[in-house]
């Protein structure tokens, strides 16, 4: 089985394409098609200069470290921190605690 975008099937789609048709007649279809195919080669290309000024920026300013990585570090940083507190606390209310 084939797996179209948003789950659509081929009976769909050539309901789709048939629609398109009558709407646009068969000789503006391809111009719809290159319009279309344009339009996407100009988010593409946009999409690319993005990246490359992105990656041109984090060279220029050296921000060259792994944002998943620094994470993961001030989390268990903040989880010994909380459970060195945790200790402390219990330390402290220890004998205040009373048993039921």
């Amino acid at each position: 089985m084939i797996n179209y975008p948003l789950f659509i099937s081929g009976a769909e789609i050539a309901f789709i394409l048939f629609i398109l048709i009558m709407v646009f007649g068969a000789d503006k279809i391809p111009e719809i098609a290159r319009f279309f195919g344009k339009t996407m080669k100009s988010f593409r290309h946009a999409t690319d200069e993005i990246k490359t000024e992105i990656t041109k920026q984090k060279e220029e300013h050296n921000l060259d470290f792994d944002f998943k990585k620094e994470v993961e570090d001030q989390t268990k940083t903040l989880e010994s921190k909380t459970s060195k507190l945790k200790d402390e606390v219990e330390d402290a209310i220890g004998p205040i605690k009373r048993r039921f």
